[in-house]
């Protein structure tokens, strides 16, 4: 699997700590995850699998305040559902995402 990142550099501060939708979704075999980080800390993004398997983290760092994307190619992976986990200050949400091969 390989993931790249790319910072958004808006002039807005984010309101919310947020974790958008991918896209698109389904894919094949490569998908965008955007959130939003409203206060500099640490941040975790990882993917799993229906059984509840870590499949990767994408991200594991101290990340300053802002608007992220990260590109996920699960070309290696088996077609199915499969769950993203943002976690930062204490918050955590998960979104599903379907590969479609």
């Amino acid at each position: 699997m390989i993931s790249s990142k790319h910072r958004n550099n808006q002039p807005e501060i984010p309101e919310k700590f947020s974790l958008k939708q991918n896209y698109p979704n389904p894919f094949n075999p490569i998908t965008l995850i955007q959130f939003d980080i409203p206060k500099s800390g640490m941040v975790k993004l990882y993917i799993f699998d229906v059984t509840g398997r870590m499949i990767d983290v994408l991200v594991n760092e101290e990340l300053s305040v802002g608007t992220y994307e990260y590109s996920f190619n699960a070309g290696e992976l088996p077609s199915g559902v499969y769950f993203y986990k943002l976690e930062s200050d204490g918050q955590k949400i998960t979104k599903k995402m379907v590969l479609n091969k």
